[in-house]
């Protein structure tokens, strides 16, 4: 009999039927490569864009309206992520996603013909409509097709894909421009949808598991509905119409007479987009408050450094992208520095306050830039910026999943990266507003008195910076101090805010840290889209990492002692990998796992000596003895996992709890993926190493 032949699972209740079991692994591996293209396409299309802004408001004219190519798209696919999330549990994910990524594709298509600002707007919304599927099913459909054991690898892939976007897009979209056309930073999604889409149709099999939900259409479209009327009002304000207008004011008493509906929408809905009862809990409050800020902060200012380095400073949008790439530097690095430190030692106070204080130090930095700033002090400056907001983004999410009882952990990470999501519609909004509101007088006075070239006026200028370069030499001077100080002074007025988020920081309770708390993925921390998953996927997410990692923990030294059995950390893993698949052929296994021989021999002839296993030919079968110690084992790895998400695993928890937990224990016990430590013996006096704070 081979090694691996399935056998009965005698050592508890029937296994439970697990995500991807029998899948081929070649097959997921394809899937999970469609997936990525997909998500690609809406993380890419979060940073590429920046870079190009600047040609593409001098192309179609309307920089006043230049931010509105940004928000457009982060408020439709805010406002669609979580119904694309309870759609496809409902429906389906195959579909939607397919869906989705025809939305994007058609939305990208349009984009890259438009030949208006008020076009482009519009197609970027649909774009964004695209986009939030994009983002939310990629992820889902991942439990679909992963076991849990495998998830926390395989988003931490997703993870990567937004990482490497965040560097790649800013450069991207400067190639694009320079050797091509800014409608190549549409075009480019085509291809790549395309073979995402077929991909997907070929290989992508999900089992049926149709989840029915009461949809919140209503409260979805009052909260976009809200922020629209807000946003609207902020990026229209002082541009477009005076702040006493009656649109304006329109505007903002619409915004706020629609917050009553939807409260008591919100009080009566079966499953609320945002849950008010998430507001008692001060922690989540509070870093709600402080994730809109630092994503107004982030993303206002992503969007108009672009425009200072590339009007400002002159250089091409190319390099645009490559003066950015010591902000992202800071930020990816102090975003996983600070979630692993979080995760082993338990205290998170200290980097909510660090990194708004360094967050505001930054802001302030940057209003110091101006034409005559040298690429190093600019490079130090945009470190220190990045800094700042990577060392509060990675530990906020974190933060909120430490607070809320387990039935509320998905809709409580969704909750605060909505707000972050919003926060980073406004900052985008705000930054334009302040911007060509500083913008137009000064243009008027540095040009006060002087002789035009035919065919310019200030307001071309306002409109296109490209006409900077039909102006003589001492006018051009004063509309670049124009066009820097404009830029540079909405840094200024982001501080503030920052300092208001600084001071929250300071009042956040340091709990301590549940073991089961673990740095969330960089898709989680970047992404301008709220994250959406239910309170069993990040759970699972968790939980395989954490097994993972306790797999590198001598595990089989602790489940043994658990058992109270006295067996070599090698004999239990045996005993494990025999209950699972039926036998184990000893020499075989030492080839295929990283165990030496030696070890695999001595807990061989353990195993039989003590009759817990006797030889059919080459291969070792258990006895009744040994299934009834492999059982105990299982059971002592079951409590372990158990152990590890501390009250979540309370008298009254759910079942799909204990579902999952029994999943995760099934893969993991005898697998390849969990194997003894080095095939060390077990020391009794050894205790399991846990994070600060576990139970």
């Amino acid at each position: 009999m081979a090694d691996d032949t399935p056998g009965p699972a005698t050592a508890a209740a029937d296994p439970p039927a697990v995500p991807g079991e029998g899948r081929p692994r070649r097959s997921v591996l394809v899937a999970i490569g469609a997936l990525l293209l997909g998500m690609l396409l809406a993380a890419l299309d979060q940073t590429i864009v920046a870079t190009a802004l600047p040609t593409i408001v001098s192309d179609l004219g309307g920089l006043d309206h230049l931010s509105w190519v940004v928000t457009a798209y982060m408020l439709a696919s805010t406002a669609a992520t979580p119904l694309w999330g309870k759609l496809g549990d409902q429906y389906g994910r195959k579909k939607l996603f397919q869906a989705a990524i025809v939305i994007f594709l058609v939305g990208s298509a349009l984009c890259g013909i438009a030949q208006g600002m008020g076009e482009l707007i519009v197609f970027r919304a649909l774009q964004g409509l695209g986009g939030g599927g994009l983002m939310v099913l990629s992820m889902a459909i991942v439990g679909d097709i992963v076991p849990p054991r495998d998830r926390g690898r395989y988003q931490g892939l997703f993870g990567a894909v937004f990482g490497g976007t965040s560097v790649l897009g800013p450069l991207l979209g400067g190639l694009f421009v320079d050797h091509l056309s800014w409608r190549w930073v549409f075009y480019v999604n085509l291809p790549i949808g395309i073979v995402a889409l077929l991909v997907i149709a070929a290989v992508l099999h999900i089992p049926v598991r149709r989840t029915p939900h009461r949809i919140d259409y209503l409260g979805t479209f009052l909260i976009a509905a809200v922020a629209t009327c807000l946003v609207l009002m902020t990026s229209l304000g002082g541009v477009s119409y005076a702040w006493s207008s009656w649109q304006i004011i329109g505007l903002g008493v619409l915004g706020v007479v629609l917050l009553v509906p939807f409260v008591l929408v919100e009080r009566r809905a079966a499953e609320p987009v945002l849950p008010l009862k998430l507001f008692r809990i001060r922690t989540f409050t509070l870093c709600s408050v402080i994730g809109f800020v630092i994503g107004f902060a982030m993303f206002g200012s992503m969007t108009y450094l672009p425009t200072f380095l590339q009007v400002v400073q002159g250089v091409s949008p190319t390099m645009s992208g490559v003066h950015m790439l010591p902000m992202v530097a800071g930020l990816l690095i102090a975003s996983t520095a600070s979630g692993q430190v979080v995760s082993r030692t338990g205290r998170y106070k200290v980097f909510p306050i660090a990194g708004t204080a360094i967050t505001a130090i930054g802001l302030l930095l940057l209003h110091q830039l101006d034409p005559a700033s040298s690429t190093g002090e600019m490079s130090a400056y945009f470190f220190v910026f990045g800094l700042g907001l990577g060392l509060v983004m990675q530990v906020l999410v974190l933060v909120v999943q430490n607070a809320v009882g387990y039935e509320d952990l998905g809709v409580a990470t969704s909750g605060a990266t909505f707000f972050r999501s919003i926060g980073a519609s406004f900052g985008v909004s705000i930054f334009g507003t302040i911007f060509t509101n500083k913008l137009g007088p000064r243009i008027n006075d540095a040009l006060a008195g002087t002789t035009l070239p035919a065919g310019v006026d200030p307001e071309k200028l306002k409109a296109d910076p490209r006409a900077l370069t039909l102006l003589p030499p001492g006018e051009r001077t004063g509309v670049l101090a124009a066009y820097s100080q404009s830029i540079t002074d909405v840094f200024l007025y982001a501080v503030p805010a920052v300092l208001v988020a600084f001071v929250l920081a300071w009042l956040l309770r340091e709990d301590p840290l549940r073991a089961s708390v673990t740095a969330p993925d960089t898709s989680e921390v970047l992404s301008s889209n709220p994250v959406e998953r239910s309170s069993r996927e990040e759970c699972a997410r968790a939980l395989s990492l954490l097994g993972s990692r306790e797999g590198r923990r001598r595990i089989y030294e602790e489940i043994t002692t658990r058992a109270g059995l006295d067996l070599h950390p090698a004999a239990s893993w045996m005993l494990l990998r025999m209950n699972r698949y039926g036998s184990a052929e000893p020499a075989l296994l030492a080839e295929r796992v990283d165990i030496p021989l030696r070890v695999i021999g001595e807990a061989t002839r353990q195993l039989e000596t003590r009759g817990l296993a006797v030889r059919e030919g080459l291969p070792l079968v258990l006895t009744d003895e040994g299934r009834r110690e492999a059982a105990l084992l299982y059971r002592a790895r079951e409590e372990s996992l158990a152990e590890l998400l501390g009250d979540w695993w309370s008298a009254d928890r759910p079942t799909d709890l204990d579902a999952l937990v029994r999943e995760l224990n099934h893969e993991l016990c005898g697998s390849d993926r969990e194997q003894p430590h080095n095939g060390g013996v077990v020391h009794r006096d050894h205790e399991a190493r846990r994070p600060h704070g576990a139970p």
